[in-house]
């Protein structure tokens, strides 16, 4: 499994479609993963769908979501911060994490050649 993450507009969705004309074997894709998380009550949830996207997946998007300003809300709170462990838990089980800034990609995790 990929991991693609990055802030909003960053090039995510285009590194994804990049990768997928190098590789035509990497057709399940799923973007904005980090929304998955808010429906995470606990930290066995969140490993449980962590475990469910990296196998179901070959693509993952996730939005950063870990720079801006905090929510005054607490329940907006607690989904960033559930946002930002499941993103923790994909890139412990990602082959290639990348991470996107402006839309230049820098390979965080494994060996990539293109």
């Amino acid at each position: 499994m990929i991991l693609i993450t990055g802030p909003l507009y960053s090039g995510k969705h285009h590194w994804a479609e990049v990768l997928q004309q190098q590789d035509p074997t990497l057709t399940r894709l799923c973007a904005d993963v980090q929304e998955k998380a808010r429906d995470c009550p606990d930290k066995e949830s969140l490993t449980s769908l962590a475990d469910t996207l990296a196998t179901e997946f070959d693509l993952l998007l996730f939005t950063e979501t870990g720079c801006g300003v905090v929510p005054v809300d607490p329940q907006e709170r607690l989904a960033r911060e559930q946002a930002g462990r499941l993103g923790i838990l994909l890139a412990e089980r990602a082959d290639l994490v990348f991470e996107l800034c402006c839309g230049i990609p820098k390979c965080r995790k494994g060996e990539w050649t293109s």
